[in-house]
């Protein structure tokens, strides 16, 4: 709009200069007037008082023409017999009559009464004119200077802007080389007035963040100039120059620098020095690799070599510490070389001798005996081919798969629906690409004007690539020390995008989608016009009372969604597994993917502290956690095929919610039909609201699981004949997960059995039995019998297990009755496979089997307090059949029952033939996770409210019961692990109380943090809405194939009494290290010392921490001959 009133102020000035005489006049005057008169109400006041000067001239020229025409009616003939006698004498004529002359003489003097006055009003207007003119052409110099990129600084320093302008005016030749010797020289005298200091508010942080980030992204997308110029004009304030840092100039250096522009890259210099900042590391490599891309004189760089070392720097560490790229490396060492013909490149460092120093991992990384870790089946041109197909695949960021839902029939409706979109989408490219170009000229006039924009952001991609992403919406050593002695060099780290940017960059992307995304009318209403309507609308919904912001599709283009009925879906790259066998973690920022950023530690967004703390710890002492996740990530998987075709078969119909595959839709529960009858009671009012809001959400969740059973049977489907990885990382406390987060092992049974192992083991003497063990386990039949009890059983349902593998959807169906059917099933299937082999013990079998832990929460801190009783409960003293714990809370909830229904409590009388294991279990296996009474109950409620013949209306009242009376039980049976989870909680408690967030380090060096915090808000006005947000043990040494999901592990039936033997030895090692007392000294130094050890809460906190818990008499070595412990 600016651009157009511009154009329209010179139009109005072109018109207002022309001759009074000029042909046409009158008739373009009215043409003017009337765009004028159109454009009035949305013209500034200062354009408006232009105009009504432009129209008093109008008006002058106007009332001089009539002036004109009275003078041509009233004395045409007097004024022409005037000039005649005037002209008479000299040719000997008559003079006229005096009547005449009179007459003619009162007509002159009338209209020359008005031709003065017009004449000086025309001389006013002309001075008026003259001076408008001379207004206009200032300020579109302004605006043109305002759109000129600055390159000379304003520096707040007086001589130092005397020294500049000097020796820019008045020294001969090129200076500038002088000029950065001299800089470089007196660059050490900082100016200590202005002492760069930690920001003192979180806003300034963030402030330097976004400019930092806006200059980096400048110098990416090679707008240095625009860097340049936005960095003069925060410098050239001093309230904003001191918000900036040595980085923020160094990355402008560093961009000119690149593009050999010698006189920009002193300028930086000079607010450098301005600023009171010394040159560092990246400063110094600036200058350098500048003066070696112009081939400078040896001199220069000379001078510069003499003051890094007078700064106690050497070239050496820029090949060493400094990370820079190959083309900057080459221009320094040029320009060092051309100084020091004889440098020489340092070397290489080698690996790093330094080990992990823990008891626990002492085995692992013992040079004298080195660990035998399991190689790849894979052979070396294999393996490259995999690395070349995984690469194209991140570089191409997306993967697109074909959906196994029902392929519908191609009728002419679907046809003409896919036709729409298709048209609809390559309109809406179009007018993305036109918007975004329009949003990246109104953020590049902001940058233009000095300010951060999102600008150079915007231009990382081009606009169709943007329109694209919006509308879419082996070895004797580990691996990381083999990978680390290859001398492979480790990527530069990239520091994230600040949230903020992030957040407003995302905003912004929004907005441009949400107003340009359109579809025509008639797609809404059949009778509707073909005008455009939004696809996209924002609304505002409420998520636990506070309102939120959503983007909602229009319903008419579900609708038309569902009817062309897609066939394909994009999965990002890192959401799908590898092709290849993942990167070997090496540091907390490098591993895993080959292009594709991955957090070792995930978190969530806009929290720091836990990549902070992985940083800062020393990088011996986090081996263990790498090496684990890289061991992890190099098991190789395979689909089972046959249970995928099952499940699709099941899946296409109908679905079968009892076996875990979800239901289409369709078959989703239908609330009442007609309208409510007149006079209907409230009762029957709001039973019907219970039902609409019941059949709604269980429509939703339909969908929702359908959504997802579909992500994961097409990327199996997509998978089906191929060998792929998943390569792992954690969370804050330790816990290891996978990266993919469709198809992976740590999901539901369907999940679990549709994936088996890529290599094969031959099952040996017991992996049979171990299968046949398995099997039992899985059907969740024989829980308190022992394992020759279970194999006894197995053996004597093998007609339906092998009924079950050859007619898995017509036969008895016998696995379908089983706690997880679909792995049950993939069993019988390696059962029957198995008996049948000519050698069983020779059969290759993939079929991952699992040792789960005895409710391993319980196990981990019955051992910590030494519990005997609790031990005993848990498996981990030896005995001949296995105990469950989950049964044995049962059973003394129970006994609590019948003792208060003897007593006439009347809810205790209604739980009669009700507690069940099944009923308390999940509250027993959460509580060692801090789950409090009013979670139990919760849990406890939902269980209850499954048993159909409970009654329903004792559910609140029985479920308070119940979750009194396990806390209890919990307290007989597991004393001494209630204390110690009492000293825990109290010491975070008191630790919160001092304004601190809980740290510790895990016995395998891993530091952690509790991400519970209050968050710092930041606002992001403007657009379609303003923004809030808030900123175990190793097999490896085995060579086992072995993969956890927490506390159960897997690997090869014929390796489980390795993988059994493993267990045990590691949970007995960890378990002898003083774990509390190493944790209470760690938190005392960590929260009790400093200046604020002598206050009260620090005091108390002191006091709790130094009474750990005393621990009772267990013998640890027992879990080495306990056969249940894992099992």
């Amino acid at each position: 709009m600016s651009a157009l009133r511009w154009g329209c102020g010179a139009a109005g000035l072109r018109w207002a200069l022309w001759p009074a005489g000029r042909p046409g006049l009158l008739a373009e005057e009215g043409a003017l007037r009337g765009i004028w008169g159109r454009r009035r109400s949305s013209a500034s006041p200062c354009e408006q008082d232009h105009r009504k000067d432009w129209g008093h001239a109008e008006l002058l020229e106007v009332l001089e023409t009539r002036a004109r025409q009275l003078q041509a009616d009233y004395v045409s003939e007097v004024a022409e017999k005037r000039v005649d006698m005037a002209r008479l004498p000299e040719a000997g004529s008559d003079q006229p009559p005096r009547k005449a002359q009179a007459g003619a003489e009162a007509a002159l003097g009338l209209s020359g009464r008005w031709a003065q006055k017009l004449d000086k009003e025309k001389r006013v207007m002309q001075k008026r004119k003259q001076q408008l003119e001379v207004k206009l052409q200032q300020r579109a110099e302004q605006r043109a200077q305002k759109q000129q990129l600055r390159v000379e600084p304003r520096l707040l320093s007086g001589q130092l802007a005397a020294r500049l302008q000097q020796w820019r005016l008045h020294a001969p030749g090129s200076p500038w080389e002088e000029q950065l010797a001299w800089l470089l020289q007196e660059a050490p005298r900082r100016l200590h007035s202005k002492e760069q200091g930690p920001m003192d508010s979180m806003r300034g942080e963030g402030q330097q963040q976004r400019l930092l980030a806006f200059l980096q992204c400048c110098v990416l997308v090679d707008q240095v100039a625009l860097a340049h110029h936005v960095l003069v004009m925060q410098h050239g304030r001093a309230r904003q120059q001191r918000r900036l840092t040595l980085p923020m100039y160094n990355a402008v250096l560093l961009g000119w620098a690149r593009k050999g522009s010698f006189k920009e890259l002193v300028y930086v210099f000079f607010m450098l020095k301005d600023a009171g900042f010394s040159p560092d590391l990246l400063s110094y490599a600036a200058a350098l690799q500048c003066m070696g891309r112009l081939d400078q004189d040896a001199s220069t760089i000379q001078r510069c070599l003499k003051q890094m070392a007078q700064n106690g720097l050497h070239p050496q560490e820029f090949f060493r510490s400094v990370v820079l790229c190959k083309e900057t490396q080459a221009a320094v060492l040029s320009a060092v070389r051309k100084a020091d013909p004889t440098f020489s490149l340092p070397q290489p460092p080698l690996p790093s001798s330094q080990v992990n120093t823990s008891p626990l991992l002492r085995d692992i990384y013992d040079k004298d005996c080195p660990v035998s870790y399991p190689r790849q089946h894979l052979s070396l041109k294999t393996l490259k081919s995999l690395f070349q197909e995984q690469l194209r695949m991140e570089m191409a960021t997306t993967v697109t798969v074909a959906s196994v839902e029902k392929a519908p029939s191609l009728t002419t409706e679907l046809m003409q629906a896919r036709k729409t979109l298709q048209g609809l989408r390559v309109r809406w490219e179009a007018e993305l690409c036109r918007v975004l170009r329009e949003t990246k000229a109104r953020e590049a006039h902001a940058a233009h004007e000095g300010r951060p924009s999102l600008f150079p952001y915007l231009c990382l991609l081009s606009e169709g690539e943007f329109s694209g992403l919006l509308l879419q919406l082996a070895v004797s050593r580990l691996p990381r020390q083999h990978w680390e002695a290859l001398g492979v060099p480790e990527a530069p780290y990239e520091q994230p995008w600040p949230l903020p940017v992030v957040v407003q960059l995302g905003k912004q992307l929004a907005e441009v989608l949400v107003q340009t995304v359109k579809m025509p009318g008639h797609l809404a209403e059949r009778q509707g016009s073909c005008k455009l309507i939004p696809v996209l609308y924002h609304v505002y919904s409420f998520r636990s009372f506070r309102q939120i912001g959503i983007l909602k599709p229009h319903p008419a283009f579900v609708q038309l969604l569902a009817t062309a009925a897609e066939c394909t879906m994009t999965f990002e790259a890192a959401e799908v597994p590898m092709l290849c066998p993942p990167l070997p973690w090496t540091s907390p920022h490098s591993g895993a993917f080959l292009l594709s950023p991955t957090k070792l530690m995930r978190s969530m967004e806009g929290t720091t502290q836990h990549q902070r703390l992985l940083e800062a710890c020393p990088p011996t002492e986090l081996h263990g956690a790498l090496d684990t996740l890289t061991q992890l990530g190099n098991c190789a998987w395979r689909v089972n095929g046959r249970v995928l075709d099952l499940v699709l078969k099941l899946f296409t119909a109908k679905g079968c919610p009892r076996l875990g595959v979800p239901a289409p839709p369709s078959e989703a529960p239908r609330p009442p039909q007609g309208r409510l009858p007149q006079g209907a009671s409230p009762e029957h009012k709001a039973a019907l609201r219970r039902e609409l809001a019941r059949c709604l959400k269980v429509a939703r969740e339909m969908h929702s699981l359908r959504t997802d059973a579909l992500y994961r049977l097409s990327l199996a489907q997509h998978l089906r004949h191929r060998v792929f990885w998943l390569p792992h990382n954690m969370d804050f406390r330790g816990r290891t997960y996978p990266c993919p987060p469709h198809f992976n092992h740590l999901g539901s049974d369907l999940a679990r059995a549709l994936l088996e192992f890529a290599e094969g083991r031959p099952l040996g003497p017991h992996g049979l039995d171990w299968l046949k063990v398995h099997l039992v386990n899985l059907t969740g039949l024989k829980k308190r019998e022992s394992l020759q009890a279970r194999l006894a059983f197995a053996d004597e349902v093998m007609k339906d297990i092998l009924d079950s593998a050859d007619w898995p959807l017509t036969g008895g169906k016998w696995w379908m009755e089983a706690d997880e059917p679909w792995q049950a099933l993939a069993c019988c299937m390696e059962i029957a496979q198995a008996v049948r082999a000519h050698d069983p013990a020779a059969h290759v079998s993939h079929f991952p089997v699992h040792q789960d832990g005895s409710c391993n929460g319980l196990q981990h801190y019955a051992a910590l307090g030494r519990d005997s009783v609790g031990a005993a409960s848990v498996n981990l003293v030896p005995s001949d059949l296995p105990q469950d714990v989950y049964s044995g809370v049962a059973m003394q909830v129970e006994m609590f029952r019948r003792q208060d229904a003897k007593q006439g409590v009347q809810v205790a009388q209604v739980l009669e033939g009700f507690i069940s294991r099944k009923v308390v279990k999940q509250t027993v296996m959460t509580v060692v996770y801090g789950v409090t009474r009013y979670g139990g109950r919760l849990q406890i409620e939902k269980r209850l409210r499954e048993l159909s013949d409970f009654p329903q209306e004792f559910v609140w009242e029985a479920s308070h019961y119940l979750v009194r009376q396990v806390f209890n039980s919990l307290q007989e049976m597991f004393s001494g692990t209630r204390a110690i989870q009492r000293w825990l909680a109290e010491s975070a408690r008191l630790i919160a109380h001092t304004g601190s967030a809980v740290e510790w380090v895990t016995p395998l060096g891993i530091p952690v943090i509790q991400p519970y915090h209050q968050d710092a808000k930041v606002l992001i006005n403007g657009g379609i809405q303003s923004l809030t947000f808030s900123n175990s043990g190793d097999t490896s040494q085995k060579g086992l194939t072995f993969v956890s999901v927490h506390d159960c592990f897997w690997t090869h039936a014929a390796d489980v009494p390795i993988m059994n033997q493993v267990c045990r030895e590691q949970f007995v090692r960890l378990h002898s290290q003083p774990i509390l007392h190493d944790l209470s000294r760690f938190l005392v130094e960590r929260f009790c010392s400093g200046p604020k050890s002598k206050k009260a809460r620090v005091t108390r906190l002191l006091d709790m921490l130094l009474s750990v818990p005393k621990t009772g008499a267990f013998n640890l070595e027992q879990v080495k001959r306990s056969t249940y412990f894992f099992s």
